[in-house]
């Protein structure tokens, strides 16, 4: 049998930022997860200067303060280009990018590219798995939150370091390969397969969701687009 994404090299992707909205906030860590094999995961994290104030909101998230990115971070245009050549690179060499709630790491950084004129990677054809939106899915009743952190211990998956970058990209990679394993539907698929089937999912979900709130009496919309919401 020919080896199956879930066997096989993973990229993952996470980021730590000033803020949640995608087209104004700032990257202040980046982590790129290598893994060739499971169990065989790899860190790189840069950690960035955003040149703008970090909120004590997000400290108290990811705890990086100004002090600290003043006196280690990187220049954004010096990490983000690494970032971006390595997801180019992932691209060309056919490695599924995974990335948990990809339509904000993603976007989030697409923005951050084009305001510091980085190169893009190709996006389209970027074979990207979020295992969000597979959990939802393969079980898509059950109740409760589906942080990253809940969902990778309903799957039995250990998620240490939380919210920094490289620990949440390592959970994130262990959290793929565990759905992957466990569910055919998803672990069948080739990548880029997978990622159309994605698109698909995420949108029907959103529908859902927005329906909810209609019920709700909330006049609230939830982008479809997925990965990149721009």
């Amino acid at each position: 049998m020919s080896e199956r994404w879930f066997e096989g090299p993973l990229l993952g992707f996470d980021t730590e930022t000033t803020g949640v909205a995608v087209d104004r906030d700032r990257i202040v860590q980046a982590a790129l997860v290598d893994g060739a094999r499971p169990g065989t995961e790899t860190p790189r994290t840069w950690l960035i200067d955003p040149g703008v104030p970090i909120p004590p909101g997000a400290t108290r998230v990811h705890g990086i303060t100004d002090a600290m990115v003043q006196a280690d971070g990187l220049a954004p245009v010096e990490a983000l280009a690494d970032v971006a050549a390595a997801l180019r690179g992932a691209v060309d060499a056919g490695v599924p990018v995974v990335a948990f709630r990809a339509g904000f790491d993603c976007t989030l950084l697409s923005w951050e590219l084009e305001r510091h004129g980085i190169e893009q990677p190709d996006w389209t054809n970027m074979a990207i798995i979020d295992p969000s939106v597979l959990d939802k899915r393969v079980d898509r009743y059950r109740k409760g939150k589906r942080t990253l952190g809940v969902t990778a211990a309903h799957y039995g998956v250990a998620h240490s370091d939380a919210h920094s970058a490289a620990g949440d990209a390592v959970a994130t990679v262990a959290l793929a390969r565990a759905i992957g394993a466990m569910y055919p539907e998803v672990g069948g698929l080739t990548p880029l397969d997978l990622r159309a089937a994605q698109v698909l999912w995420h949108a029907e979900d959103a529908a859902s969701l927005e329906a909810y709130f209609r019920r709700k009496g909330r006049d609230e919309a939830v982008d479809r687009r997925w990965p990149l919401c721009r």
